[in-house]
């Protein structure tokens, strides 16, 4: 059999097949989707099942003068395929190479950069919206799922396009049967039903017939909405303005095409839900999505296979991510307050909590991709007498500055925010790095913020912020630590205060976090001093004017961004004591970071122990 995905380098290539072509052209992409990815690791689960989906949507719709958004944006590999980067998925997630998720940048047929989610039906709106002030035909398709749906931002969007009513296409990618019944032939078909022009012209033409007669109007309505809310679970978004059809299989591609025909010539907003398998096609990923959602490098054939995790003899991992140590804490902390209560927002396994999820359900609550909620809830919880403990990614916590702001820290409330994925993260890139925390935290009253530069010290800080009653951070990088084993005691740290780990001269180091390795190793060919400062906020003030008196340069060093961050607290706390010592500050520079290697970032930055160097150097010699 001739090979189709090879021939199909366009979507003005794919909309020229016949339509039984399509379902071979499926297979082909699946079976590709699978050996591209096992070899570059990345998301799989949500892409396989969204395989008949990315193409009926190219062939019913003019790509890309039509807009399509896509959300949550790991769906999309196979948009990418067929939209002329079959190649370069060789280098998906690689530094130089393309992006996990839509990059306007990247491609034409991005048409939105969508790496967070909850955020496509905003944006195709406006897409819509400047459409209709262009006075053009140009279509805007949301197609929103794995999740977002569950995004407070979908909902406001959904409430301001029913009121706009321009002619936009949200597609419900509803891949986890969440809010669906079981689909089938009468769905399917009275799916095709709801979105054919007769449909609507009986729909449109009997409204204009009984305005005469409100009564009689009034039933006829309240007959449909009956008939259609016992097939169809649409009302809620009815009630929003859109006209609702489904649910339908998503992956039977003719009535996909043959709806989405529909849909393409009606007015208005619409809403189609399309009910799809996360894995589809893939017996290990049908057996586990969740296993499959984001993977490392695997054999096709024979499919991930989990190493056991090497433990020491207390039972502990013997070298533990950082987001291990924080659930292991987690659940021991627990075990001792019964006032700590978990939240996630929809990260149980990516923050460590699945443990605690199992040993304390009723203290454990994911409460979706909802950020926002997330922190307000917990800022509920707090004021009843209980400690929650927000595990959150650093890029995620940007999305509810102002809950923090608002309702915990102004209330001065004692809210955990466990902060994983701080600095750089590797593969995943600009949109998922943790470059800005502690800018936007150490600004904020009330607040205290940690930065632990081992595992151990990081299962100590997180006790210490526990014990405080207001607002606390303890932030923490992706991926493992330097080795330090953790100890199982915990006891609380001086708050402000950090340590001296070398001595030295001429030269002060005040290292913030994980950069303490790399100072360290600095320092030795250059005989400073290194001091790990812990707390960015409050500052140990009394160690930096020490170092200051002691030294000529004092050097930063933080895997944050240089403008705003620890480097400044200590620039405003030099000034504020009127001490003229040089300063250098090292940090992450002021530009978006693209994927790659962290190490290699990291040196790309100037944070390896080579950079460190040399910027130290080079500012003695001026």
């Amino acid at each position: 059999m001739v090979s189709l995905l090879n021939t199909i380098n366009t979507p003005e290539v794919l909309r020229q097949l016949d339509r039984k072509q399509l379902p071979q052209l499926a297979d082909e992409l699946r079976q590709f989707l699978v050996e591209s990815v096992s070899k570059t690791g990345g998301h799989l689960s949500s892409n396989l099942g969204t395989i008949e989906l990315t193409i009926a949507l190219h062939y019913v719709f003019n790509t890309p003068y039509d807009r399509l958004v896509w959300d949550v944006g790991h769906q999309t590999y196979a948009h990418k395929i067929l939209t002329e980067r079959r190649e370069a998925m060789k280098t998906l997630r690689m530094a130089g190479g393309i992006s996990g998720f839509p990059n306007r940048a990247e491609s034409v047929y991005d048409a939105f950069g969508t790496a967070h989610s909850s955020t496509s039906i905003s944006a195709a709106l406006g897409m819509s919206v400047a459409a209709k002030i262009d006075g053009s035909d140009r279509c805007a398709v949301a197609i929103i799922g794995d999740g977002a749906m569950s995004g407070g931002m979908a909902f406001e969007a959904l409430n301001n396009a029913g009121a706009m009513n321009t002619n936009l296409l949200v597609i419900l990618n509803d891949n986890d049967m969440s809010i669906s019944r079981p689909v089938g032939a009468l769905n399917n078909y009275f799916a095709k039903l709801m979105s054919g022009r007769f449909y609507s012209a009986v729909r449109r033409g009997s409204e204009k017939m009984l305005k005469g007669m409100p009564p009689v109007l009034e039933f006829a309505k309240r007959a449909e909405e009956h008939v259609k809310g016992m097939v169809t679970p649409g009302t809620l978004f009815e009630e929003f303005g859109f006209n609702y059809i489904g649910p339908i299989d998503g992956h039977d591609l003719d009535t996909l095409i043959t709806t989405l025909g529909n849909i393409r010539q009606l007015k208005g907003p619409q809403f189609l839900h399309v009910v799809t398998q996360k894995g589809k096609g893939y017996t290990h990923a049908e057996e586990d999505c969740l296993l499959y959602h984001g993977v490392g490098k695997f054999d096709p054939e024979q499919g991930i296979v989990t190493k056991p995790v090497q433990r020491n003899i207390e039972g502990q991992p013997s070298k533990p991510t950082y987001t291990q140590v924080f659930g292991e804490w987690l659940c021991d902390m627990a075990e001792q307050d019964k006032r700590l209560v978990g939240i996630t927002p929809a990260m149980c396994e990516g923050s460590g909590l699945v443990e605690f999820s199992k040993k304390f359900p009723q203290r454990y609550f994911d409460v979706g991709i909802a950020e926002q909620h997330a922190l307000t809830f917990a800022a509920g919880l707090a004021c009843e007498g209980y400690k929650p403990v927000v595990a959150i990614y650093s890029t995620f916590l940007q999305r509810a500055y102002d809950q923090l702001i608002h309702d915990i820290a102004i209330q001065n409330l004692p809210v955990l925010l466990a902060i994983d994925r701080a600095g750089l993260v590797g593969a995943d890139g600009a949109t998922h790095a943790g470059s800005f925390d502690l800018s936007f935290l150490r600004c904020i009253p009330n607040m205290t913020v940690m930065v632990p530069s081992d595992e151990n010290e990081c299962r100590q800080l997180l006790y210490t912020a526990f014990q405080l009653d207001s607002p606390t951070a303890v932030r923490y990088p992706r991926g493992y630590g330097p080795g330090i084993a953790s100890r199982k005691e915990m006891h609380a740290l001086p708050v402000g205060k950090g340590e001296v780990r070398r001595a030295g001269s001429g030269v002060a180091i005040l290292s913030f976090g994980s950069m303490l390795g790399p100072a360290l190793d600095a320092a030795e060919s250059l005989n400073a001093t290194v001091a790990n400062m812990r707390f960015v906020k409050p500052l140990d003030t009394e160690l930096v004017l020490h170092l200051g008196r002691e030294h000529a340069l004092l050097v930063t060093i933080e895997e944050n961004a240089i403008q705003g961050g620890a480097g400044s607290a200590v620039a405003e706390c030099l000034q504020q004591y009127g001490m003229t010592n040089a300063l250098l500050q090292l940090g992450l520079p002021d530009s978006f970071l693209e994927q790659g290697e962290t190490e290699k970032m990291l040196a790309m930055c100037g944070l390896d122990e080579t950079g460190i160097v040399a910027s130290i150097r080079q500012k003695m010699s001026l």
